[in-house]
């Protein structure tokens, strides 16, 4: 067991990100690597080194056991995904937990190996409306940068079907791709959401729709709300600071490669209380996307902290 162990656990975590990719569920996916870690340790005796690497080996195993998971399942979107801007402020934030929303993945500096932009959240999304098939197809050849010939093993096929699975793939993801995205560097960035905690820790509206793209995207999973735009950001962002009182703490975090802030609200107690995960697109120096994430199953994924001190030893502020 020591030597199967010594194999295979080296590939745990880009398996993990791998079974992600395809299902969008950190929990199925940690659910599907110890599956495949299972059917794994059964065959070990008949593994062949000659044939394959341990990780081409596990990669085989790892994705016909996400697309047997994914036979007869709903996609996971995001709610954008599914119909066009609310144009309502003011409509009711009733959290709809039977769709099976796309998860973030938490951030692991040991992730190396993971090109940058292949997990950002509008990928995946678009992703998640590729059949399941191709979806693989895409990541094995385009992130993965498996071969034809070993993809056609992994999938009992052809090469040329599995080029021609390649192509629908591409052609089905709206015009966004898996190549290197441009980004802001890690400078800029950090000079984005300094000034986006400044403003949504002062309850300014004004100095928050000032950082953001003409057609910036503000969308909260579980609830299929979405605004685009920044007179419907603005809007709603009156509306939570009117809800939830104008007193915020933000920490930094980071999901799928992107920037992410921790949102803690003050209750009644004089404390903050754990309200939301943000995860932020930036483009240049704007916002251009926010995906706010509120399912306690999601923000346990994260291990954040429940509350935050009544008052920061800097500041003093009560």
């Amino acid at each position: 067991m020591r030597d199967f162990a010594a194999h295979t656990e080296p590939h745990r975590r880009e398996l993990l990100v791998h079974c992600y990719r395809l299902l969008g569920s950190v929990h199925e996916a940690e659910d599907l690597v110890q599956e495949t870690l299972v059917r794994a340790w059964k065959a070990w005796a008949g593994y062949d080194p000659a044939r394959a690497s341990v990780r081409t080996w596990l990669y085989r195993i790892a994705t016909n056991a996400c697309l047997t998971a994914l036979e007869g399942r709903a996609r996971r979107p995001l709610p954008s995904g599914l119909g066009r801007p609310s144009e309502d402020p003011a409509a009711p934030l009733t959290p709809s937990f039977e769709i099976p929303w796309l998860q973030p993945l938490p951030d692991d500096p040991g992730d190396r190996a993971v090109r940058r932009g292949t997990l950002r959240l509008a990928l995946l999304a678009a992703m998640q409306t590729l059949p399941p098939k191709q979806r693989a197809v895409l990541i094995l050849r385009d992130v993965l940068e498996f071969s034809a010939a070993e993809v056609a093993g992994f999938l009992d096929t052809t090469p040329a079907a599995v080029n021609s699975a390649l192509q629908r793939a591409r052609a089905g993801l709206g015009g966004l791709s898996v190549d290197d995205v441009g980004a802001p560097d890690d400078t800029a960035v950090a000079a984005v959401l300094d000034r986006y905690v400044r403003a949504f820790e002062r309850a300014d509206v004004a100095g928050l729709v000032a950082l953001l793209t003409d057609d910036a995207v503000l969308e909260m999973p579980p609830v299929p709300l979405w605004y685009r735009g920044r007179d419907g950001y603005g809007a709603f962002m009156d509306r939570l600071f009117a809800m939830r009182g104008p007193d915020w703490r933000l920490t930094r975090a980071a999901a799928n490669g992107q920037p992410a802030l921790v949102a803690y609200c003050r209750d009644e107690t004089g404390g903050y209380r754990l309200h939301t995960l943000q995860v932020f697109t930036i483009a240049g120096s704007r916002v251009a996307h926010n995906v706010v994430f509120a399912d306690p199953a999601v923000l346990a994924l994260f291990d954040l902290p429940a509350t935050q001190p009544a008052a920061r030893a800097s500041d003093g502020r009560p």
